[in-house]
């Protein structure tokens, strides 16, 4: 898969949403406010989802929104679409977002209900490999002490990253947003190395100082498979790189090892370059 960007020139925000938020209200989230906000933080664009399109049972229309919406912004805003796996012609869904130049394609596998190991996802997993784009997962939209009764949807769980990083093929990859230390853990440490270098992790919902799981990380899978973002716009979009400024000593001088770059920023890792 290549880059959505030129690497020289910054980091990408691989988890961005434009769109209402249908259990809260949430500021502005337009294409151009977001324009604005990836130009304070230091991002070079950003993976756009179209937000009120995860609680749709046809995702569609909400591509078409999102595709129509970014078009006056597609050198910053690229569109990550949803493509569900079980849905009539969702392979055109794909085929409209490599067309559309898509860097990834989202899919809400707690939202349709599906269990773990479910073969729809094997397989968008592996459609989205030879298409050469990033299967984009959701952990959780908010926290479960202020999520709305209404939303019962549970969060994304290792069992079911774990069997679609297994089985879609060196080609594949895999971007988990939201994820916490242990899931991470529990995801990375099942499975083979081969395996992990399909899957990526923004760790924008990782707790930084005092208990330090970021830094933790860090020490043990590695930068290189760890992802910027600023989850907008339901989350603050400064948290991604407070967490970086808050690294120990001992953690911002480790260097990105040669050929583990990933796809996502400027030479991969946390800090967009071979040290952080």
């Amino acid at each position: 898969m290549t880059a959505p960007h030129d690497p020289s020139t910054g980091r990408i925000d691989v988890t961005a949403w434009i769109g209402a938020y249908p259990f809260r209200d949430i500021a502005h989230p337009d294409p151009e406010v977001l324009v604005r906000v990836l130009a304070r933080e230091g991002f070079s664009g950003a993976w756009v989802g179209h937000l009120p399109g995860a609680f749709h049972r046809d995702p569609v229309p909400s591509n078409r929104a999102l595709y129509a919406a970014l078009a006056p912004h597609r050198r910053i805003l690229h569109p990550a679409p949803i493509v569900r796996p079980d849905w009539p012609r969702w392979e055109e869904m794909l085929r409209t977002a490599v067309n559309e130049g898509a860097p990834a394609v989202r899919a809400y596998p707690m939202q349709w209900g599906y269990g773990p190991g479910h073969p729809a996802m094997t397989e968008l997993a592996l459609a989205c490999g030879e298409a050469g784009v990033a299967l984009h997962l959701t952990v959780r939209f908010e926290d479960l002490r202020q999520r709305h009764h209404l939303d019962g949807a549970g969060d994304l769980s290792a069992a079911h990253v774990r069997p679609i990083a297994r089985a879609a093929g060196s080609r594949a990859h895999v971007v988990v947003a939201g994820a916490s230390r242990e899931l991470i853990e529990e995801v990375h440490w099942g499975l083979t190395p081969e395996e992990q270098a399909r899957v990526w992790y923004d760790w924008h919902w990782i707790w930084g100082p005092p208990e330090e799981h970021f830094a933790h990380l860090v020490r043990t899978i590695g930068a290189a498979r760890l992802a910027w973002s600023s989850w907008w716009p339901l989350r603050l979009s400064q948290q991604s790189q407070a967490l970086v400024e808050l690294l120990p000593a001992d953690v911002a001088v480790l260097p990105v090892p040669d050929g583990e770059g990933g796809p996502f920023a400027h030479g991969g890792g946390i800090g967009g370059t071979r040290t952080y």
